[in-house]
């Protein structure tokens, strides 16, 4: 390890962008954390998440060592253990479970992709269980992945790194000022702007960049497949579509024409919120303004309508002609093999005993581009025992009760396992339930190679490990570790090892060489598609898709209305008259992640929801004060935020709430302002991806009216302060 003064290259993963940053080190201590100028994809701007770092690096309420449970379950009472006994505890309750039920009764659980994330399939496909999920596999992103595989054999992307810019840009669902996902950094988008692009905005609350459209569509949450699916019914009925293209590498364009032809803007005006002029106007636009890229978002992905309202906004740049030309959707360059995670080498009759196979074939089966099982369908099993059951859970890197859906029933489900392990960098309300804790590592202590955007590798990033705190180990080498001492036949290579492979397999260079240059770019090439064509079965972007055809699912888009709506349960919407959303990022936190940051913290101190002045008015409530949000599933505690870029009819409340301070029990507050007490992970499911409706649920508003004092949560005075909320970095 580095005892000298040094300047090391590698990536910041505050979140899963993959910033470039320069990181000094003195005496073996990291004094200093900037971004490196010379990385093409942040250009050495830091977003308020990678500049806090050092607070994260250094946090005194860190995991410093392995803790085994030694009181009831989440009592909070814990005997510090080494990590040769941790690993012979895991060891031994693998064989268990595997020798008295299976490898299908373990479930390994992730959160949203950070370095470890293909490692946790990696690890669950070496020990021979089926069953690993994140909230992600079908909520957030992956539907897009495999649903842009399936129509066009490759995730479409925005590429800011060349010099080619759009002339418009479509956000759909997608704030990327305030996110930067895989890759796809808002610094990026950020200098798109500079030139002035033509834009239009599809969100239901007036974002910055809403504020500043051409064009801003505020939909009725849950609605964009009908949005789509009108706009693709006017550039098809006034030939706005590219003929050229669309002849030449469109398969299926007449049925999908024929598909769209009733879902006119008249018919989705009432059903949108939006005005059939304003449908017409962004639909010509966007047909009109070459080249254009589509900025699409998680927002897409909260209801079981989800897969096909994806199919439905891949078809307005395939038939527009905007894909993989210069400014436009592109592909990546894609100079890496795969990642080994294992898939091939689990046998068939195991894969067929992943839960939610049969079910949903683009998530779990068949025509999944990276099967995982169905989150509802492994909690079922967990707390009924069928069809099999799975009792024995691993989870790396994820605070499940504060961030899957439904929090009542993830906490049914946890507490029902016979045995968990948690990895993590805190004691979070879901580690306090496990009966072993594992002491992660932070990102500038971890060996990684972050390739983005995902799925696009024009840039490849050396994640160096530059420290060592305490205990900590790395989510990878855990379960590396853990595979050596069961013995597996697969899974025992060391992270460092699989990066050089992999280098070496696509380029000419390894991982020493890699971690010394920082960072590597291909040359990017557009038009990949005249080589070969599209990676589908017709070598064409399959409007029509032939795959779900045979699968025997819907080939073509469609509309379906949330299944809590006004419309579709308009008697529950008599008791609870608002449509509630979440989900929206907070410049200062990762979903569930940073609340125990004082820089971070100082800029949201306490969570908000957000409300019209006329339903503030109507409620009695006034800015500051605090309400309680319910549904039929429960009630959570947050700020009145008066927001007058919000629907009337709409209330959008943070999430990923909890309150590290909170030392009055083991649940650190996580019952009091989580936004998911309120939703659910009921069926419907989506019928290819399992998707469940997190988003545009039916909640009330009450003015809290407890005597004394009104509600708050408790703040220490490090976090207590009246600083103005960042709106701009």
């Amino acid at each position: 390890m580095p005892s000298d003064s040094m300047i090391y290259k590698s990536a910041c993963r505050m979140c899963h962008g993959g910033c470039g940053a320069l990181i000094r080190v003195e005496d073996g201590r990291i004094i200093q954390i900037k971004g490196d100028p010379d990385n093409p994809m942040n250009k050495g701007k830091l977003c308020p998440l990678g500049s806090a770092s050092l607070e994260q690096i250094y946090n005194p309420g860190r995991l410093k060592y392995p803790m085994r449970r030694t009181g009831a379950r989440g009592e909070g009472r814990w005997q510090r253990i080494s990590w040769n006994e941790a690993y012979d505890e895991m060891v031994a309750k693998i064989n268990e479970a595997t020798e008295n039920n299976g490898a299908e009764s373990i479930w390994v659980g992730t959160g949203t992709g950070r370095h470890h994330f293909p490692y946790v399939s990696r690890f669950a496909n070496a020990i021979g269980t089926p069953n690993w999920c994140e909230p992600g596999t079908a909520q957030c992103f992956r539907p897009r992945v495999h649903g842009s595989i399936i129509t066009m054999g490759q995730l479409p992307l925005c590429n800011y790194t060349e010099d080619a810019k759009p002339e418009m840009i479509m956000f759909w669902g997608h704030n990327p000022l305030y996110s930067g996902p895989d890759g796809e950094l808002g610094f990026g988008v950020r200098e798109a702007l500079v030139g002035k692009p033509k834009t239009i905005v599809v969100d239901p609350r007036e974002t910055l960049l809403a504020r500043k459209a051409d064009i801003w569509l505020q939909l009725r949450p849950g609605t964009d497949d009908a949005l789509a699916l009108a706009m693709l019914n006017v550039i098809i009925e006034e030939g706005l579509e590219d003929r050229e293209f669309v002849a030449k590498w469109c398969h299926g364009f007449d049925e999908l024409a024929n598909r769209v032809r009733s879902f006119t803007p008249d018919w989705a005006a009432p059903i949108t919120w939006v005005s059939a002029e304003q449908i017409r106007e962004a639909a010509r636009l966007f047909a009109n303004t070459k080249p254009s890229m589509l900025e699409w978002g998680c927002a897409i992905e909260h209801t079981p309508a989800c897969f096909q309202t994806v199919r439905a906004l891949l078809c307005l740049p395939s038939i527009t002609g905007n894909i993989d030309q210069p400014g436009s959707w592109s592909f990546g360059m894609m100079p890496l093999p795969p990642f080994p995670q294992l898939f091939d080498k689990m046998p068939m009759k195991q894969q067929k005993k992943r839960l939610g196979f049969d079910d949903y074939k683009v998530l779990s089966g068949e025509l999944a581009q990276i099967p995982s099982a169905h989150i509802p369908t492994v909690f079922k099993a967990i707390r009924t025992g069928k069809p099999y059951p799975v009792k024995t859970g691993f989870i790396f890197g994820n605070n499940a009760l504060s961030t899957y859906g439904d929090v009542t029933s993830v906490y049914e489900t946890l507490t029902a396992l016979d045995y968990l392990v948690v990895a993590d960098i805190y004691l979070t309300p879901t580690a306090e339930l496990a009966d072993l804790v594992l002491p992660a590592a932070t990102w500038a202590e971890v060996d990684a190679m972050p390739a983005v955007p995902f799925y696009g590798q024009n840039v490849i990033l050396a994640q160096q490990k530059i420290i060592q705190f305490a205990e900590c180990v790395q989510d990878e080498d855990i379960m590396t570790e853990i595979c050596r001492r069961l013995g597996t036949e697969h899974g025992k290579e060391s992270p460092r090892e699989i990066y050089d492979t992999m280098l070496r397999t696509g380029l000419d260079f390894g991982w020493d060489e890699l971690k010394k240059m920082g960072y590597y770019q291909p040359e990017f090439k557009w038009k990949k598609y005249e080589k070969g064509g599209f990676k589908t079965p017709t070598g064409k972007i399959e409007l029509y898709s032939t795959l779900l055809e045979k699968m025997g699912l819907d080939p073509l888009p469609d509309f379906e209305e949330p299944p809590e709506s006004p419309y579709s349960t308009p008697e529950l919407a008599g008791e609870y008259p608002y449509i509630l959303i979440t989900g929206a990022r907070i410049p200062m936190f990762f979903h569930s992640e940073f609340r125990q940051l004082p820089r971070l913290r100082k800029g949201r101190p306490e969570p908000q929801c957000e409300l019209h002045p006329d339903t503030a008015a109507k409620l009695g409530v006034k800015d500051g004060d605090w309400v309680s949000i319910e549904t039929k599933r429960g009630k959570c505690r947050q700020k009145v935020a008066i927001f007058a870029g919000i629907d009337k009819r709409v209330v959008h409340v943070q999430h990923g709430w909890w309150f590290p301070e909170d030392d009055t029990g083991p649940d650190h507050g996580n019952w009091q302002s989580n936004a998911n007490t309120l939703t659910s992970m009921d069926p419907p499911y989506c019928s290819a991806m399992g998707t469940y409706q997190l988003r545009a649920l039916l909640c009330k508003i009450l003015k809290i009216k407890d005597a004394g004092k009104p509600w708050r949560p408790p703040l220490p005075e490090k976090y207590d302060t009246n600083v103005a909320d960042v709106q701009e970095w």
